[in-house]
């Protein structure tokens, strides 16, 4: 088998099959407007949506091979271990988290630069930190050759064999001013192909999938297509995972750059519509909640423990008690109540001086997009 090589001085293409993209690029600049309304009419986004972001951390990684769930990750948070990780699974959680991490990182710098290499090399540094991939210089572009393929495999059995190190510094130049090329025709069509040709450079040694996803709502937010850098597009890639790295490979290898718009296209337009979805379900539920709260608990705090809950989850019962900032008696009492009535669900029971660990289950089935909790 030979492998496919980098597509050298193909980007960004002189030509795409517009009649083939031009039905379904409308479609899906519709379903993300659609999110985006949703999106601006959810207060306080980053809160309710949190479990959608821990959850695109989650799916982006397993795509790269990670085994760890949404719940396994919030759980782990909720204990509040802080050491480095000492087990495969827990080093697993750690790249969600530092998926996370680098997200807000990035949506911080994007408040004083424009989307760029700058941000990029700063997200992988973050992405990297402490966990599989932390020796292959983190923040930093590859040096040396590398390439794609079964683990341990050798270049001549590689895949995919990407730019060469000494021309990818000016490759990714022109990546990054294609970033801002105010003449492409159409932004999600701009989009697909800085993913795909991000991908095919594959500029750092490792994390390069979950970085290239993780542009998605940055490009999209700078874009003004989404008011917030919250689009969440690993659901379909990681059910689809073949047909994926099927349709970036056949870029470099069939100059199939119209085949692959297509195929984002669809992608795009099928999570803008599954985000929509559950973020209008999440809205549903909070706004259900916020009666239902005060209702039960008849105390001044009832939206200030619901806004908690929803940003966390899954929790320990003493951080609620010692940082929701509510009277200790009224947190407590609180806790109680909403125990009782079956809306925090007890994961891990408290013991000796260990807090008990719950679950907000109605949320996060949400987020997981069916019953899990």
């Amino acid at each position: 088998m030979t492998a496919t090589q980098y597509h050298d001085r193909q980007f960004p293409p002189e030509d795409l099959d517009w009649a083939r993209l031009l039905p379904i690029i409308g479609p899906a600049n519709a379903a993300v407007a659609r999110y985006d309304g949703m999106l601006a009419a959810i207060p306080n986004a980053h809160i309710l949506l949190s479990p959608l972001t821990t959850q695109e951390a989650v799916l982006s990684s397993r795509i790269e091979g990670t085994q760890a769930t949404m719940g396994e990750v919030l759980e782990y948070e909720a204990r509040g271990d802080t050491d480095e990780p000492s087990s495969p699974k827990e080093a697993d959680i750690w790249e969600i988290l530092n998926y996370r991490r680098a997200m807000r990182a990035a949506t911080e710098m994007l408040n004083d630069l424009p989307l760029c290499q700058r941000i990029v090399l700063e997200c992988h540094r973050i992405l990297l930190n402490s966990v599989r991939g932390h020796g292959k210089a983190p923040g930093q572009y590859g040096k040396i050759p590398n390439w794609i393929g079964p683990k341990g495999c050798h270049i001549e059995e590689a895949r995919f064999v990407p730019i060469n190190a000494e021309k990818l510094p000016g490759a990714m130049s022109r990546w990054e001013k294609y970033i801002h090329d105010g003449a492409a025709p159409d932004r999600l069509v701009q989009l697909a192909l800085l993913h795909v040709e991000f991908e095919a450079l594959h500029p750092f040694l490792d994390g390069n999938g979950r970085l290239g996803r993780m542009l998605t709502p940055l490009f999209l937010y700078q874009a003004g297509l989404i008011k917030q850098p919250m689009f969440y597009i690993s659901a379909y890639l990681e059910s689809h995972r073949d047909e994926y790295y099927d349709r970036l490979l056949a870029v470099s290898r069939d100059n199939d750059w119209s085949g692959w718009c297509a195929f984002f296209l669809q992608v795009v337009r099928i999570q803008a519509e599954e985000n929509l979805a559950k973020a209008q379900a999440i809205l549903n539920l909070y706004n259900r909640m916020k009666i239902r709260f005060a209702e039960l608990t008849r105390s001044q705090y009832a939206i200030h423990a619901l806004d908690w809950v929803f940003e966390r989850p899954i929790f320990k019962s003493s951080d609620f008690v010692h940082s929701a900032k509510i009277p200790k008696p009224t947190a407590q009492r609180i806790l109680t109540l909403l125990k009782t009535e079956g809306i925090l669900r007890e994961i891990q029971p408290g013991s000796g001086r260990r807090a008990a660990i719950l679950a907000y289950s109605e949320l996060l089935n949400i987020a997981e997009g069916h019953d899990v909790f």
